[in-house]
């Protein structure tokens, strides 16, 4: 199912939301927000949850030692699972780079970390660079700002990546 621009942009509102509900009851804990990248009006489909099972499993598998609480969501605007761990922000963030920089689909992973005051740790507060566009070395906002590459590119080459990780 295609989503419009409104739909994803409740879908966002939600997800704020629902950050913030978390946080409050756990005001002693760090938030990883679990979310699938994925280019176009489908955000559910195959690939999708392919790409979600693989990263809700590299993400309990790092963060079990430390885990809270988890709620996840299978919706037609995007997978999102939320988990609060009992990590400091800036640790958390480290691992959720290690992930994203080291798993076969870990680009088509976003995995935020949130601090108690609902701001992001970015990758460069770890010592991380910013995330690379799949295709190109300049930093991924750049392209997506400029529109560089057609989203069936951008779809080709995830297909590609699914592809090669089931094998």
């Amino acid at each position: 199912m295609e989503i419009t621009l409104d739909m994803l942009l409740a879908s966002r509102d939600n997800r704020q939301a629902k950050q913030m509900e978390l946080m409050s009851a756990h005001p002693r804990h760090t938030l990883v927000c679990l979310t699938v990248i994925m280019p176009g009006a489908v955000k559910r489909n195959l690939h999708s949850l392919i790409v979600a099972n693989a990263a809700l499993t590299a993400v309990l598998e790092c963060f079990r030692d430390s885990l809270v609480d988890i709620e996840v969501h299978d919706l037609v605007t995007g997978y999102e699972a939320y988990l609060m761990v009992d990590l400091d922000a800036l640790r958390a963030k480290e691992m959720a780079c290690e992930i994203e920089d080291t798993h076969p689909l870990g680009r088509l992973f976003d995995i935020d970390i949130l601090q108690p005051d609902g701001l992001p740790v970015s990758r460069q507060q770890v010592g991380h660079e910013a995330r690379k566009c799949l295709l190109c070395d300049h930093e991924s906002r750049w392209c997506m700002r400029n529109h560089t590459h057609t989203q069936a590119e951008l779809q080709t080459c995830i297909a590609r990546m699914i592809e090669e990780y089931v094998g």
